[in-house]
């Protein structure tokens, strides 16, 4: 196992926010937009609790990060106001920023959300709610196949149950359908894939379990159909994980490498996704450092955010040629 030092990896490191009027905040996302980036999380008294809302934040070149600001919370027309979980942002190119979020009382419960903007974050449409069934993105960022395919990695806690499938659009979230669920929860309880594109159609997903281990599953065919699901050598607390395919072909993992906290946090690299080695460690104090999202941006750089004790998030940047 090969450590790299902060300083020959880490380009920068910042808190998006450095206070907000909330308590906590959990579940970070992140995208690149063709004026910066955008960031966004799910954040109020607590988890689960009612003003639990989605706050957003936009970075650029000449300001940094902006204030974040709710842009969308879980008031029904009837009045009631359920929390919010799990933004995910989306950027088409050459059109809309997607904003994907959950609405309701529990992970068991809630229904899958989106909201559409324009002008990469400044304003939103109204909240639309996905189709009975289907969930969207829940946590971890999708991917486009074939151009037009946008393949979905989803999960479903119904009853207890933890399941994973795939929520596909072909004409920007206009219409959907969904392969799956793939996975026995009596074998192997799975939720929150993280997508890795090996080429046109050889597709991998890294699962969070509640078997120790991150577990692994694959397509040949652009994500139509799946193969059979087995278990990594890669560890896993119950927490969220996700990954990036990098412009040179290799692979970026981040997760806790442990089976039973959410300390430390770390980096992994691979040049297949088979096989991973670790190579810097993000945090490793007592707390908690959870729910990465990693992107690589059009210029090379990887940005990676993640719920830093759940009352910020932080942003780390790394330069891959120096891993």
């Amino acid at each position: 196992m090969v450590s790299l030092s902060r300083k020959q990896v880490v380009k920068s490191e910042e808190w998006i926010l450095q206070s907000a009027p909330f308590r906590s905040c959990h579940a970070s996302t992140i995208v690149e937009t063709p004026s910066g980036l955008a960031a966004s999380w799910f954040a109020g008294t607590e988890e689960g609790h009612p003003d639990v809302g989605i706050w957003l934040s936009r970075w650029s070149l000449a300001e940094g990060w902006t204030s974040p600001l709710e842009v969308v919370n879980g008031s029904l027309e009837d009045g009631l106001r359920h929390p919010c979980w799990n933004p995910v942002l989306f950027q088409y190119p050459q059109a809309d920023l997607i904003l994907f979020y959950k609405v309701g009382p529990s992970p068991r419960e809630w229904w899958g959300m989106m909201m559409r903007s324009s002008d990469e974050g400044k304003s939103w449409s109204h909240p639309t709610r996905l189709p009975n069934g289907v969930i969207g993105p829940v946590k971890n960022k999708p991917v486009l196949v074939e151009d037009d395919l946008l393949l979905c990695p989803s999960s479903t806690e119904t009853d207890g149950k933890w399941q994973i499938h795939f929520d596909i659009t072909r004409d920007q979230c206009q219409s959907w359908s969904s392969v799956g669920p793939l996975n026995d929860p009596d074998q192997f309880a799975l939720i929150q894939p993280a997508l890795l594109v090996h080429g046109s159609s050889r597709i991998q997903a890294l699962c969070r379990s509640q078997q120790k281990v991150i577990v692994e599953i694959w397509s040949y065919n652009g994500g139509k159909s799946w193969q059979p699901v087995h278990p990594t050598r890669l560890p896993n607390p119950d927490s969220g994980i996700d990954a990036v395919s990098l412009q040179d072909g290799r692979f970026l993992l981040v997760y806790n490498p442990t089976t039973r906290r959410r300390t430390p946090l770390s980096v992994a690299v691979s040049p297949d996704g088979i096989e991973w080695q670790d190579i810097l460690t993000l945090e490793d104090q007592p707390g908690e450092y959870s729910y990465p999202a990693i992107i690589q941006d059009s210029g090379g750089l990887v940005h990676i955010t993640y719920t830093w004790k759940r009352c910020r998030i932080k942003q780390v940047i790394l330069d891959p040629e120096m891993i």
